[in-house]
């Protein structure tokens, strides 16, 4: 493993040349796998949870358990989701993302695993794309089964919430927004259009599991690759590092690019302490 550090202005040249070589020569000619994390977004204007860019208050995102079975905790979730999506709404892919997607129209990526709910990767026109923890653009009946767009379900929230208070004290990932309890109190959640049921992001809470035939698809797609690169993710959580952990079981080299130590860093083959935003369009740039 070598570990690349930055300095207060940016990435060191002398370095970044020396370990974006070696990248290239991990990279080129070979099938490669993106597992994407938090910090690809977070140039994006999108806070991560665990990154160099994280929040150092304490979070305690909801858990699936308290979403289905407490109206306190769903009236939270939708008060608090109902101020942050928009914010997620109008972010727009920053160059980490339209390198990649550059990269995919030259062969050079095969696909990315994103653990991102944000749909960026698909803003810069990454194509093959596979949203492990699923998509804040959508909305599922728990009862029914119906999918529904998020755009159309903020509307609804807006015509039976129209005098909530617009208190935002900060936002926070994933479409999430910090609210005072008084605020959220006083907002009321719609129920399923089509039978009157339970509504739920299509994402996938903690203490939720990944639906087996993505994870199955996410397995058949690193058993394709050559290599995996991951970009932006402390690897925390095992739904992500497994990924990695396959790859070295299947002697497949890793590659790290990551603001910060990871949970996979005793694993790559290199890591690099680097920002994405300048080293994703370097990499693109002497990969063509």
């Amino acid at each position: 493993m070598y570990n690349l550090k930055t300095t207060r202005d940016g990435v060191h040249p002398t370095a970044l040349g020396s370990d974006l070589m070696r990248l290239i020569d991990l990279l080129r000619d070979r099938q490669v796998l993106v597992l994407g994390g938090a910090g690809m977004s977070t140039d994006s204007g999108i806070p991560d949870y665990r990154g160099a860019t994280s929040s150092k208050k304490p979070r305690n995102p909801i858990r699936y358990q308290q979403f289905v079975k407490s109206a306190v905790f769903r009236q939270r979730y939708w008060a608090r989701s109902f101020r942050g999506w928009s914010f997620v709404y109008r972010a727009r892919p920053n160059p980490g993302h339209e390198a990649l997607a550059r990269l995919e129209m030259t062969g050079g990526v095969g696909g990315i695993l994103t653990q991102n709910v944000d749909g960026l990767h698909q803003a810069a026109g990454s194509r093959n794309v596979l949203e492990l923890h699923g998509s804040l653009a959508a909305v599922r009946c728990l009862d029914c089964r119906a999918v529904t767009s998020r755009r159309d379900l903020q509307s609804r929230m807006a015509e039976h919430n129209p005098s909530f208070a617009d208190e935002i004290v900060a936002i926070a990932p994933d479409g999430d927004a910090e609210l005072s309890d008084e605020v959220i109190a006083r907002f009321v959640v719609p129920s399923c259009a089509s039978c009157g049921g339970m509504l739920k992001p299509d994402v996938v809470l903690f203490g939720e599991n990944v639906p087996k035939r993505r994870v199955e698809r996410a397995w058949s797609m690193l058993a394709r690759a050559d290599v995996l690169l991951v970009l932006g993710s402390s690897l925390t959580v095992y739904s992500g590092y497994r990924f990695v952990a396959r790859a070295v079981q299947d002697g497949k080299p890793v590659a790290i690019l990551n603001l910060g130590p990871t949970r996979g860093d005793k694993d790559a083959t290199l890591k690099l302490d680097v920002p994405l935003g300048e080293v994703l369009p370097a990499l693109v740039d002497a990969l063509h």
